[in-house]
């Protein structure tokens, strides 16, 4: 890695110390950054030659990426899942004025909320996309500029600050994961949701891009509500 790379280069103006800490990560030290790739630039190339993008939101930006991407080789998304988070709220002057934990813990089934934007990445073949398990500090400024669910506070950075596991999915086989059923028990959104523990909305989105993927189909009704079997 160069001395002008380490210092910046291209996208990383704006970058945030989340994406930048997962970037440098998974890069490696024998690695490159921002890296040009035929019409694209990858956040990195790992020592293997793995082109690595780090995408913290959406998968929405990749649906035409990835594809040219896997013309030119291998290609690796990291995804971080929050896990936990600690929020500091800071003024304009540079003062702490709170900390708090927050009370909702991350699930890798948030993944779904980012790829249901692309819901049919996982079929590319060449493509892995691994689930980065991360404590986040988020601090926020209260500048009034913010959203009203933040009572004005802007979202500053977001770093990590603890490592845990993560998670693999090199085919679409391995996203039956998240299909917690037996081969021929019926199933709902609810019902997914009450086995999982997760939100209703957050099954819902679990299951389109499973049946997009062909892991999950549709067998009928309950009701309003549709009955889904693992294909």
């Amino acid at each position: 890695m160069t001395v002008d790379q380490q210092s910046g280069g291209i996208g990383t103006k704006r970058e945030g110390s989340l994406h930048r800490a997962l970037k440098f990560r998974y890069t490696g030290v024998t690695g490159n950054i921002e890296v040009s790739r035929g019409a694209y630039v990858c956040d990195g190339v790992n020592e293997d030659g793995e082109m690595l993008e780090v995408q913290t939101g959406s998968f929405g930006p990749l649906k035409k990426k990835v594809p040219e991407l896997l013309r030119l080789g291998p290609v690796r998304i990291v995804h971080p899942i929050t896990i936990r988070k600690t929020v500091e709220t800071w003024d304009g002057a540079g003062v702490l004025l709170r900390s708090r934990k927050s009370p909702r813990n991350g699930t890798p089934w948030d993944l779904f909320k980012a790829l249901i934007y692309a819901p049919e990445l996982p079929l590319l073949s060449g493509l892995s996309l691994e689930l980065a398990l991360v404590d986040v500090l988020e601090r926020r400024v209260l500048d009034g500029k913010g959203s009203w669910r933040r009572k004005g506070a802007s979202i500053a950075d977001k770093s990590i600050t603890e490592y845990h596991e993560t998670m693999v999915f090199t085919a679409p086989r391995d996203y039956k994961y998240f299909l917690p059923f037996k081969a021929r028990e019926n199933f709902t959104v609810k019902g997914l949701a009450e086995k999982a523990g997760i939100p209703a909305p957050v099954a819902r989105k679990t299951l389109y891009v499973l049946t997009r993927i062909g892991l999950a189909k549709r067998v009928g009704k309950e009701g309003n509500a549709w009955v889904y079997r693992k294909s």
